[in-house]
């Protein structure tokens, strides 16, 4: 994998005086005080500092809903000890609007980029600014090598990593399986008997999905073919792919689309609750779960992070409502891939509270903060599995710290933004709507920055 390649620009910080972090998991230079006061039960915040006058800090990003209360969630504590409000935007124009902002001179102070591309396309811009030594640090203690890599762009560390999340799982009623005698398969082939299987039985739809996300739309399906990709053509052609030395229209990208075009572009397969094969495009990918509850689907397609959108009381287990399976490999007895994601905190401003607030979120502390509180996970290494709310969280941060997983990061996050966050959603969606592979994989390839 690699980040696109963009000029380097390097723009020092200023204002952030160096002090060493004594937290737990929050290690580096804390920004610099401006003379507040701590709150009592404030301990574990002392090193961020105390500012009086309650800066302001904003931060926009693709997270909504309740994920983004949780968000919000998260600095609670941080806002209460330090003195600094945090004020959070969510959007599902973030990938458009965020070009617009820093091309206007309105961007925010930070901004949570879900690809690595995108970012590397701000930085290239001459937008963002390398951040304090206090983010570095932590991002050095407690992340990966490769996770930082995503955050860097020409050799220069620009973003910290924040949430995790394990793509490629199916979503299933344990109990539905049990009562109809169907079981977890254990390949691509056994996966496409029991699509077929369930559809013949006649019950419900095989599958629900929902491709809807806004100007995003169209990003479940790319993980869709991302996840076949790795299972079929192994990591070093997904890599490959990545780079664009094997191109959309090489064959072994195209087996991938058509591997899922059998389940997703089949009528008697999809698409439960909602309508036709077209009607993936109008469904949100947050409803496009909810008829596994009703018994109306078997299966739905979406990654770890999708355990946020399950009503209030499910009971997320190997035994409860919901769980979830990992996507099968090609063949029995081949390793586990799994394609996973994640977000970059890049700054567009310098100040004290922003590094303050940079630096508590690439910490263990935001990392163990905001997992207890559920619906997602990290790959920070400071994390305490024990802190996840469900069975499937913890096995998620199990697969991100087991070293004989075979993790890639999403694909289109790491492609070219004209082409990840652009070409390849669009492509997907024209695809649902009825053109051939031939036809959206060469349009894709089109759009390659030359």
């Amino acid at each position: 994998m690699r980040v696109t390649r963009c000029k380097r620009v390097i723009i020092p910080l200023a204002g952030a005086a160096a002090v060493a972090l004594a937290l737990t998991g929050c290690t580096g230079d804390a920004p610099a005080s401006s003379g507040g006061t701590a709150a009592a039960g404030c301990d574990d915040y002392s090193s961020y500092g105390t500012f009086t006058g309650s800066p302001t800090v904003n931060i926009y990003g693709t997270i909504v809903d309740v994920e983004a209360d949780q968000l919000n969630q998260s600095w609670t504590d941080f806002e209460k000890c330090t003195g600094i409000t945090i004020k959070y935007e969510g959007s599902q124009e973030f990938e458009t609007q965020i070009n617009v902002r820093a091309q206007g001179g309105n961007p925010p102070d930070l901004a949570i980029f879900p690809q690595p591309g995108l970012l590397a396309s701000m930085v290239g811009g001459g937008y963002i600014k390398a951040p304090a030594k206090s983010v570095e640090d932590n991002v050095d203690k407690n992340w990966s090598a490769d996770w930082k890599k995503y955050g860097t762009v020409d050799g220069t560390f620009y973003a910290a990593p924040l949430m995790a999340s394990v793509k490629g799982y199916i979503w299933y009623s344990p109990t539905y399986f049990s009562d109809n005698g169907y079981t977890v398969p254990t390949t691509l082939d056994e996966l496409t008997t029991l699509t077929a299987k369930i559809a013949a039985d006649g019950k419900v739809k095989p599958w629900c999905a929902g491709f809807a996300s806004g100007e995003a739309s169209g990003w479940p399906g790319t993980d869709w073919i991302e996840d076949t990709v790795l299972r079929q053509a192994g990591p070093d052609a997904y890599d490959k792919w990545v780079s664009n030395d094997i191109k959309f229209t090489d064959p072994q990208i195209t087996k991938a689309f058509d591997y899922v075009g059998n389940i997703l572009k089949n009528p008697a397969y999809v698409n439960a609750g909602f309508g036709d094969v077209t009607s993936i495009n109008s469904t949100t990918f947050q409803d496009a779960g909810l008829p596994i509850l009703q018994d109306q689907c078997a299966m739905m397609h979406q990654a770890s992070f999708y355990e946020a959108q399950w009503p209030e009381g499910t009971k997320v287990a190997p035994d409860g409502d919901v769980y979830g399976f990992l996507m099968p490999p090609a063949k029995a007895g081949d390793p586990q891939a799994v394609t996973g994601g994640g977000e970059m905190v890049g700054a567009f401003k310098t100040s004290d509270e922003i590094t303050a607030v940079q630096t508590y979120l690439s910490s263990a502390l935001w990392a163990n903060n905001r997992v207890s509180i559920g619906g997602v996970i990290s790959a920070n290494k400071g994390l305490d599995p024990a802190n996840a709310k469900s069975p499937l969280a913890v096995d998620s941060i199990k697969i991100l710290q087991d070293p004989n997983t075979t993790f890639r990061f999403d694909a289109s996050d790491l492609m070219p933004a004209a082409v990840g966050s652009n070409s390849f959603w669009k492509g997907i969606v024209n695809w649902i709507n009825g053109d051939d592979t031939q036809t959206v994989t060469t349009f894709i390839q089109s759009t390659w920055p030359q």
